[in-house]
């Protein structure tokens, strides 16, 4: 089975990885500095609250466990898939089913074409000024450029309004990352493998900080205030 040949460049993080702690309030990782960090994605789900107790009071929560139980798993599978292959493994698809190969195969396209360099994937950042912590699926050159790789899945094709905690996620990521690293990124990828094909959406850093600023304040309000 053909790999991606893809070129790697590790970049020294001052550690090797943190340790995730997730409860019912969320996630949360240990820093070197003895300071727990939420996930990113702990904080950015407060704008997605309202949205989703709605969903499941129209569906029925057994449905909606159902569904988001089904796309969980789905979305780690594709997400192992792309991490073996950009890893250079030859038996990336071992165990993976015909919708997971079928989503991966739109995406290998566009990865073979445009990810030259690989910087990290998977791995844990923190941020002190931000207060906040997560994993980045993938740090590396893409279309000649530096740039914060997340990758999603779908079942149907998304408007681009609709993935703006996409965005404020990665503009995190971003930031992190420079504060770890010392190497500052801009670009954002949003790479989505959906049942009705890839999409790709690019970003600038700069054009989501403020919101991703106001959202972590809101977090800290609504953990100190409550709702």
């Amino acid at each position: 089975m053909k790999t991606g040949n893809f070129e790697h460049e590790q970049i020294d993080l001052g550690y090797t990885d943190l340790v995730a702690t997730t409860a019912s309030t969320g996630r949360t990782y240990a820093a070197p500095n003895s300071v727990a960090y939420p996930s990113i994605t702990t904080v950015l789900s407060i704008l997605s609250e309202d949205h989703i107790r709605e969903w499941r009071a129209r569906v029925g929560a057994e449905e909606a466990n159902r569904i988001s139980k089904r796309a969980s798993t789905r979305g780690t599978a594709v997400h192992s898939v792309l991490e073996k292959y950009v890893d250079n493994e030859e038996n990336y698809l071992d165990g993976a089913n015909l919708v997971v190969q079928s989503n991966f195969m739109e995406v290998k396209e566009i990865l073979d074409s445009r990810l030259t360099k690989v910087y990290a994937q998977e791995a844990a950042l923190y941020s002190e000024h931000l207060g906040v912590a997560g994993r980045v699926d993938c740090v590396g050159v893409f279309d000649g450029k530096n740039s914060i790789i997340d990758y999603k899945t779908a079942a149907k094709t998304k408007k681009k309004e609709w993935c703006e905690g996409y965005f404020i996620q990665e503009t995190a990521y971003a930031i992190m990352w420079e504060e770890r690293t010392g190497m500052p990124i801009t670009q954002l990828v949003t790479v989505i493998a959906g049942d009705e094909g890839a999409q790709v959406f690019i970003e600038h850093r700069d054009n989501w900080s403020k919101k991703l600023l106001e959202t972590i304040n809101e977090y800290k309000r609504r953990k100190i205030f409550g709702r």
